[in-house]
């Protein structure tokens, strides 16, 4: 398998948010919100300050340890265990809810990030030692968005009545009937029917989701090291006990957030508001608020209702139970890894410059932050179609109707091109002429005469319309070739890999789709990536 890529600044793509691009280019405005640069440096900068913290460990191993047991490991996987014991080694980490099946690209995109960025650190700090981590985000209860998956342009939804944390959900014959869709979709490729008996294998009935996926991310990864963590552990929660308890008695972190939301808004719409109590309360069908007042603490359930609890009874006996929201996660990921960069999405990003202050009053080290790899995909069959119209990659990130405008003007004859810019410079000479001459002598009609320029050159405007409208009725197939770049590479006029799944592509280039990702994933650069895959 061939591949060959092209790189466009996310600020050329018209896909990223102001605040994503104000953060590549270290906007002034932002600076405020960041601890360290997204660079090595800034790296090297956020271990001086985490070695003031301290990581326990020995639990973080022992829950590992219990988590991969059954599992084989490779040999890295197990150095990797060994050197976390170690204080000099710190993790490259991202996070993500276990979407069904991986979910989107992005998945995988940004897990092969870490993996990558990772390996650099080792190469260029020779004190350190540094290991990816995939922090499964198992508490989600949002099963509307984790729990559909795009294969081949189906849409494919997990019809369940389960409810509560998306990751404690068991494996029914429901979504086992998603897996056969899915063989049915790509079986025909060379590698559909490998892919298929992956999930298989690990997507069993009555296992939890959370255990399915982490056998399912490991196969793909394991060679490369990557360690997977699910947080979702009494162990894990009792290092964490302390900040629970400071949320639970001061709701420190929304008085630290509402500052720096304050400040941020002057700029950017905030991504994450907040609660009084940043924490939900797990229990077997429900992931619920809780609230406080005076002093009485109640669960807010999803239908309305009310029900108390004894917060000291269940920080003692059910402290699992007490599972971190959007403003709190973070601290706790940060709190049970010896972190120093955390790689996300445009969106994590947002929310992640919201945290310094919250970071800062629980008194735990923020990472350094990178803006996750992007990638486009373009098959064999699309390359040739995008050489024989001579399309770039800037010209592909343009809107549909302006790419077509833009390669029918191409398709027009030289003379018609030629004529209509001519007359427009000819007549725009003219009235210019013209216009100065009467500013001497009539000075009264100057002001109508710029009129008449303008009406006679928006004239020629709207001739310019008609005849590319005219182009495009006898350009037919060349209005269809482009409609289906846009939508095979745009899918609902979004990133491709925020919609599509890793399964039709796995069909068709085997695990080597994985290998050619991970050779063509950059590290610090922050460049969206266009590749181009030759089977």
């Amino acid at each position: 398998m061939e591949a060959h890529c092209s790189h466009i600044a996310y600020k050329d793509t018209g896909y990223f948010s102001k605040i994503t691009i104000d953060y590549l280019n270290n906007a002034t405005q932002l600076q405020p919100f960041f601890q360290h640069q997204p660079t090595l440096q800034g790296i090297l900068n956020a271990i001086q300050e985490r070695k003031n913290f301290a990581t326990n460990r020995n639990v973080l191993v022992s829950e590992l340890t219990k988590q991969y047991e059954g599992i084989t490991l490779t040999d890295i996987q197990k150095n990797n265990l060994q050197l976390l014991l170690q204080e000099n080694t710190f993790t490259i980490t991202t996070a993500h809810q276990p979407n069904i099946f991986t979910g989107p690209l992005y998945f995988i995109y940004k897990i092969l990030h870490v993996i990558k960025l990772a390996e650099e650190c080792n190469k260029h700090f020779a004190d350190y030692q540094f290991v990816p981590v995939y922090y499964m985000g198992s508490e989600d209860a949002d099963l509307d968005e984790l729990g559909f998956v795009n294969v081949g342009g189906e849409k494919l939804v997990w019809q369940t009545n389960q409810s509560g944390a998306v990751g404690r959900m068991k494996i029914d014959k429901n979504l086992l009937t998603l897996i056969n869709n899915i063989q049915g979709q790509i079986g025909i490729h060379s590698f559909g029917n490998e892919f298929s008996t992956l999930l298989k294998t690990c997507y069993t009935e009555d296992k939890t989701i959370q255990q399915a996926t982490l056998e399912f991310v490991n196969i793909l990864f394991n060679q490369f090291g990557l360690i997977i963590i699910i947080a979702d552990t009494t162990a894990f929660k009792k290092t964490f006990e302390k900040i629970i308890v400071k949320e639970l008695q001061e709701s420190f972190s929304n008085k630290a957030l509402q500052k720096t939301v304050t400040a941020l808004e002057k700029y950017y719409k905030v991504q994450a508001g907040g609660r009084d109590i940043n924490l939900f309360y797990l229990q077997e069908n429900g992931r619920d608020r809780i609230e406080k007042e005076n002093d009485v603490f109640t669960i807010k359930k999803a239908d309305g209702s009310y029900q108390n609890i004894d917060i000291g009874k269940e920080l003692k006996d059910n402290i699992q139970a007490f599972s971190p929201n959007v403003i709190l996660r973070g601290v706790f990921q940060e709190t049970i890894l010896p972190n120093v960069a955390f790689v996300g999405g445009g969106g994590e990003l947002a929310y992640w410059l919201e945290l310094k202050d919250v970071f800062n009053a629980a008194q735990v080290p923020y990472p350094a932050l990178f803006l996750r790899n992007s990638f486009l995909l373009i098959d064999e069959k699309i390359q040739t179609l995008l050489n024989k119209l001579s399309i770039n990659t800037e010209q592909l990130f343009q809107k549909e109707n302006l790419l077509v405008n833009e390669m029918i003007k191409t398709t027009l004859s030289n003379s018609v091109i030629k004529q209509s810019n001519e007359a427009t410079q000819q007549i725009h000479n003219a009235y210019t002429t013209l216009k100065n001459n009467i500013q001497l002598l009539y000075p009264s009609l100057a002001q109508h005469t710029e009129a008449l320029q303008t009406k006679a050159l928006h004239k020629l405007k709207e001739l310019d319309k008609k005849i590319i409208r005219a182009e495009k009725r006898k350009q037919t197939e060349l209005v269809r070739q482009i409609a289906t770049l846009k939508q095979q590479l745009f899918p609902k006029e979004s990133l491709q890999e925020r919609t599509d799944n890793i399964a039709m592509y796995y069909a068709k280039y085997g695990a080597d789709i994985i290998h050619i990702l991970y050779q063509y994933s950059l590290t610090t650069e922050q460049q969206f990536t266009v590749l181009s895959i030759k089977s």
